[in-house]
């Protein structure tokens, strides 16, 4: 027993509050090529941590050399991230996922209503069968201004018949996203940012990279719908569902909307769940 070490509430509070930071980090760049960077700096630390707790001085003049002018080699490396981290921490839909006391309890309700649903993945098997490309972002919390004020706004009941409107290939708003919230079709035409992940295949067009690059700023759900070959995917912070059919498009709604799924619970559910299309998790 190590009775020359002091622990209280404080130290406690310090490891929590670094655990947090470490692990919102790690969720930001998750899937890029900076987790690798990441990993190796922080090795790198903990390396150092040991020099200094063993009393090696000359190796520890080294390393510490090294770190104070790693700190600006980690904002030029790092400088996409941060930007990324910043734009995130200012978004009020961040602190109204983690702190929100819903969050805190382990709520999660949405006013999206069942019926809603059925009409968007319904939408999408019309679209997905007559290969139109489509782009739409649904959202739980207030979405991030600029990119609505990016589109044309429409403050619509959500129906199918409207969607497929909106993204008929002749139709004027047909070119960017459509924004979801609640009951409503907030905005179409939207301009989203793409991802910046040089990880990504060359086979992924912009309404992918742009589907994926919203969901690096903003806790939503994606669905893409390729105009070449009518595939459905839907894309979450750090997820992707590639070539899925309308009933597993429901079924994801359902959950990140927090809604319980009941597979007999719809009608809807008999007729898009014999789509020949294959999902993958």
């Amino acid at each position: 027993m190590l009775l020359f070490i002091s622990f209280d509430f404080y130290d406690f509070l310090d490891i929590f509050i670094v655990a947090f930071i470490f692990y919102e980090v790690y969720q930001l760049i998750k899937g890029t090529l900076a987790i690798n960077i990441f990993v190796g700096i922080f090795l790198l630390y903990l390396f150092w941590q040991i020099v200094i707790a063993l009393k090696m001085d000359l190796l520890n003049n080294i390393i510490g050399q090294f770190m104070g002018v790693g700190v600006l080699a980690v904002i030029i490396i790092f400088q996409p991230e941060i930007r990324q981290f910043l734009l995130i921490l200012g978004n009020r839909e961040f602190i109204d996922k983690k702190f929100s006391f819903d969050s805190l309890l382990g709520k999660g309700t949405s006013p999206l209503e069942q019926q809603k649903i059925d009409e968007i993945a319904y939408a999408c098997a019309n679209m997905s069968a007559n290969k139109t490309g489509a782009l739409l972002v649904i959202t739980e919390h207030k979405f991030i201004k600029s990119i609505i004020q990016s589109g044309d706004i429409l403050n619509a009941e959500i129906s199918s018949r409207l969607i497929e409107n909106i993204f008929f290939k002749n139709s004027p708003l047909h070119d960017g996203a459509v924004i979801i919230r609640g009951n409503r079709i907030l905005a179409a035409r939207c301009i989203l940012p793409l991802s910046k992940d040089s990880s990504l295949p060359a086979s992924m067009g912009m309404r992918h990279r742009a589907a994926i690059g919203v969901t690096e700023v903003a806790n939503v759900l994606v669905i893409v719908i390729s105009e070449e070959t009518g595939k459905i995917s839907v894309f979450k912070p750090g997820e992707q569902f590639i070539d899925i059919n309308t009933y597993t498009v429901k079924k994801l709604l359902y959950e990140y909307l927090g809604i319980f799924f009941e597979d007999e619970s719809s009608v809807f559910a008999e007729t898009i769940s014999s789509s020949p299309k294959n999902h993958n998790f």
